[in-house]
């Protein structure tokens, strides 16, 4: 039952919230947002559990395949579409879904989470396989689209992983891995996209980004593999290479000039004084990884 959530639940500390100053909101908010941090301390092991898993896919040449509904689910497409960009990946690698399609990022799809067939047929647009990891995320923890879709990767064989905000969460029965947050009664009553989001949040940004680095796309904490896509990332490309490689922003230039804006590329020139092919074809030897290739 609803009532019986913990995030369905009233907080006690914000019973007279109306009544409250502004500052008496915001320094409620902000107490009960630093409890989030706490709970995803006591999942660790389940989240490791689910990067080992992810970077499995990834060496397998499966995907991350993220699926919810309303904030959970707009959670999870924001994290695929910043993959690209920060590791220099394709849309296809890291995917999100959201019940009732991209026209429910901006507005409601009236019954979408409620069908367990609609996250099956999401995955089965995509032809997914036992290489795939598929992650479920939903704050109650018994979305029904969320359901339907573990379902069906279980029975196709892929990974799967779920993320709630209540402990017994119905998903978790469905996915090998159970990332079970418990954020408690929230300073609204019922808007989990306030605790229960931000857990989601930090938690799938801890997820994409601990598998990333476990594929070679870092070095030191550098995202070396980024896209260059606009003249700010263009320069950060450049400082990038002056880190890693310790040169000035002359030869930087230069070498990401000669690496056709491969930023991994460019530092393996300077550090091995090779040429862009045999650089190449380092990285490729040493699985992507810049400190294994140099």
């Amino acid at each position: 039952m609803l009532e019986n959530l913990s995030t369905e639940k009233r907080n006690q500390e914000t019973m007279r919230l109306d009544e409250m100053s502004t500052m008496e909101i915001l320094e409620t908010m902000n107490r009960e947002d630093q409890k989030v941090p706490l709970a995803i301390a006591d999942e660790m092991p389940q989240i490791e559990q689910a990067v080992k898993a992810v970077i499995g896919s990834f060496k397998a040449g499966g995907r991350l395949i993220y699926l919810g509904a309303g904030t959970s689910g707009r959670l999870g497409v924001l994290d695929a579409v910043e993959c690209g960009p920060t590791f220099g990946i394709s849309p296809e690698v890291v995917m999100g879904f959201l019940a009732g399609g991209m026209k429910a990022f901006s507005e409601a799809v009236e019954g979408a989470e409620d069908s367990l067939e609609m996250g099956k047929k999401d995955l089965k647009s995509v032809a997914l396989t036992e290489k795939d990891t598929v992650i479920g995320i939903a704050a109650s923890g018994r979305t029904p689209y969320v359901i339907g879709a573990l379902q069906y990767a279980n029975e196709r064989g892929a990974k799967t992983a779920a993320i709630s905000c209540n402990k017994g969460a119905e998903i978790s029965q469905y996915a090998q891995i159970a990332i079970e947050i418990e954020t408690g009664p929230e300073v609204l009553t019922g808007s989990t996209r306030l605790k229960a989001g931000t857990a989601q949040k930090l938690v799938l940004n801890m997820i994409s980004t601990a598998s990333m680095i476990g594929i070679g796309k870092v070095y030191g904490n550098l995202m070396v593999d980024v896209q260059a896509t606009n003249i700010k990332l263009i320069e950060r490309s450049k400082k990038i290479i002056m880190d890693s490689a310790q040169v000035d922003y002359g030869t930087a230039q230069l070498y990401y000039e000669k690496a056709d804006g491969q930023v991994k590329v460019a530092i393996v020139m300077i550090l091995l004084d090779c040429t862009k092919e045999e650089a190449e074809a380092k990285l490729a030897s040493a699985g992507g990884f810049v400190r294994k290739a140099v």
